[in-house]
């Protein structure tokens, strides 16, 4: 390490400065590489290395003859691989290129700039795909490795060194951070972020692992993303596990494969609801999804109001967007866990929740029909109930694959799957005993982070459940995954199964340091870091135009009391004495000598003009007559010793031969009269 050090601080500036820039641009198209063409990546990487091999050996630049065909073909790439040349994605990608090409085409000073310029604004554009905290501690890197570079190209005389430049940089960066931060919070915001405008480009499918459609093996898939789905902040206590059901999609309509939606109408009474006993009050973080699926703690009270977009709610009580969710939304609800939905003597038309293909499952229909001998509905559930528990039924990530009657073969065959073949079979066998039923899809469960209260449904949690309508209580739930693996709907899904070889840092979960428990370190760890993305999501990502007229509102009901503005001018008068001792601090003091020394001539009729360096100031005080003699030779001798000083290779000010230096100035300074 000390050899590659000493090699690259005995590079000539010019080349130094070239590598620092090939640096500096490579922290900011680094993070492209997750979302353009491998071509596209593997091309800038050998233009940066050809940079680099010319710079170190001394080699002439490229050639226009041999740059042009090269951009040329570059660009046809980017119309064979995006389909155009406009748009979010391959308007990034000509800018990749075009920062990575330009250093192969720098001749003048005004080439360095436009590179750096043209990297601050890809710095903006990782934004478009990624908005963590992670993302943005890496741009702040590439933003002070950048200010760092430009500072280098500044010099004119002796540079300092690289550990000196990135502090003036960082000085830099935090003389603007408070201006950034007020403009943060005050600048009008969009309705929307730039990267969900039309002709965006990129990758538009679902973000969420939820659809209108459920076949055997798609959610066992979800069970392996930890990624968040939404995040839920109660008022007072958090429910128990088991009552945490979050309702999302409704399906009632089953085609010998899938279960989808749409296979029932509204009735004309439509629906009734009644709820008892204690409300749950909570408000949900949703991460966008690209669906338009809303989710609530069953059964929702009312309506939820969605900041820029319309809500609606369909005849079986499914919340949903007119518009896609293309950003994270919040949301305020109130649950009632004890309700009766539909709870009438009799359904308008049951027939609709009864409809089975022709031709699919003969044994599940034989053993539906076989259930139709008890004259009780709630016993034909226990029934089956008691099937799943008492026979040797699996609960597992890697259901064997199925065939076209998918229920006979996982009933009386494999006996092996995850909550939809569970909630699928059971639904089958209840319609064919004559017993309305339907399938609800969403989550289930969650974790609570106890450092910042907040409940973290992932998708990992999506699940699937049945209801089933009794007379005189109306939609029932009924989980049949709870039968099976109870430990499943207590606990969580990784209680009820075993999850496939861990690697990386989730290799660590089964060794006793890191698992178990609130106090494992591992544990603490990720409560930690879950806490300070959430918080980063709250507080920064989804500062909307709502909030930030909230914000503003609550600003100026603030400033309308004296007390708070009389404290807002006393923290902004210590914040400026405090900046005023720390640059007096600041001050070389032998500059600070030479500065009075200056000012002090000048009251005296003998002013330094504006071209007239220290050694000539010396000569003309010391030919002077206006002075007296001991006055006017302390005056050349400061001018002298300042000269010798100054001009001579850089020495601080604090080494002790510049602390004897300014003693010895400043007394001569006092006999300057």
């Amino acid at each position: 390490m000390s050899a590659l050090r000493s090699a690259l601080r005995s590079l000539p500036r010019d080349k130094a400065d070239t590598l620092l820039l090939l640096g500096s641009a490579l922290l900011v198209l680094a993070p492209h590489v997750s979302h353009l063409p491998l071509w596209v990546t593997l091309l800038c990487a050998a233009t940066l290395l050809w940079r680099a091999v010319i710079t170190l050996r001394g080699k002439r630049m490229p050639s226009t003859m041999v740059l042009l065909p090269i951009a040329a073909g570059a660009m046809a790439g980017i119309q064979v691989s995006y389909q155009t040349l406009l748009g979010r994605d391959a308007g990034v990608a000509m800018l990749v290129l075009l920062v990575a090409f330009k250093m192969l085409e720098m001749h003048a000073r005004r080439d360095l700039y436009v590179v750096i310029f043209l990297c601050f604004f890809l710095v903006l554009t990782n934004f478009f795909y990624a908005q963590g905290i992670g993302t943005a501690l890496l741009m702040v890197v590439a933003v002070l490795a950048l200010l760092t570079t430009q500072l280098s190209f500044q010099f004119t005389g002796a540079v300092p060194q690289l550990r000196a430049r990135a502090g003036m940089a960082a000085k830099m960066l935090l003389f603007a951070a408070p201006l950034a931060v007020a403009l943060f919070f005050v600048f009008p915001r969009l309705g929307s972020p730039l990267w969900g405008m039309p002709g965006a480009g990129g990758n538009s499918g679902g973000k969420s692992g939820l659809s209108d459609r459920m076949a055997p093996g798609q959610m066992s898939n979800l069970a392996m993303s930890d990624e968040p789905a939404f995040r839920v902040r109660f008022e007072g206590q958090v429910p128990p596990k088991e009552q945490l059901y979050w309702r999302g999609l409704v399906l009632d309509a089953f085609d010998g494969l899938a279960w989808t939606r749409g296979g029932s109408i509204p009735t004309k009474s439509g629906n009734s609801l009644s709820v008892r006993g204690q409300a749950q009050r909570y408000e949900i973080t949703l991460e966008p999804s690209e669906t338009r699926w809303l989710f609530t703690l069953e059964m929702p009270g009312h309506m939820p109001e969605v900041a820029g977009y319309r809500v609606r709610a369909s005849h079986q009580l499914e919340l949903s967007t007119v518009q896609p969710l293309t950003q994270r939304v919040r949301y305020s609800m109130i649950s009632y866990p004890d309700y009766a939905l539909d709870g009438r003597t009799a359904l308008d038309d049951p027939s609709q929740w009864l409809l089975l293909p022709y031709g699919y499952n003969p044994k599940a229909l034989a053993a539906g029909l076989a259930l139709r001998r008890e004259p009780l509905p709630a016993r034909r559930i226990e029934q089956v109930l008691r099937q799943f528990r008492e026979q040797p039924y699996r609960y597992t990530l890697e259901p064997p694959l199925l065939g076209r009657h998918s229920i006979d073969e996982f009933l009386y065959g494999t006996r092996a799957g995850f909550c939809e073949h569970y909630s699928g079979a059971f639904v089958f066998l209840m319609r064919a005993a004559g017993i309305p039923a339907r399938v609800i899809t969403g989550y289930q469960g969650g974790e609570l982070n106890p450092i910042d209260g907040y409940v973290t449904v992932r998708q990992s949690d999506a699940h699937a459940w049945a209801e089933v309508w009794l007379r005189g209580r109306g939609w029932v739930r009924v989980d049949p995954t709870a039968a099976v693996a109870p430990e499943r709907v207590q606990r969580n899904l990784s209680a009820a199964v075993d999850p496939p070889a861990p690697f990386g840092i989730d290799a660590l979960r089964g060794m006793p340091l890191f698992d178990g428990g609130g106090n494992a370190l591992l544990g603490r760890l990720r409560d930690a870091i879950g806490a300070v993305n959430n918080g980063w999501n709250q507080w920064i990502l989804n500062y909307t135009p709502e909030r930030q007229r909230g914000f503003m509102q609550s600003l100026q009901s603030g400033f309308a009391n004296w007390r708070v503005v009389a404290l807002l001018m006393a923290g902004a008068a210590v914040l400026l004495l405090a900046r005023i001792l720390y640059l007096r601090r600041e001050i070389d003091p032998i500059e600070a000598v030479y500065s009075s020394l200056c000012k002090r001539l000048a009251h005296l009729g003998l002013a330094r003009a504006a071209d007239e360096g220290p050694t000539a100031y010396a000569a003309r005080i010391a030919a002077t007559q206006q002075l007296a003699p001991p006055s006017r030779e302390a005056a050349a001798e400061i001018l002298r010793r300042y000269s010798a000083w100054r001009y001579a290779p850089p020495q601080p000010a604090s080494a002790p031969h510049g602390r004897q230096l300014a003693a010895t100035l400043k007394r001569l300074l006092s006999q300057v009269r």
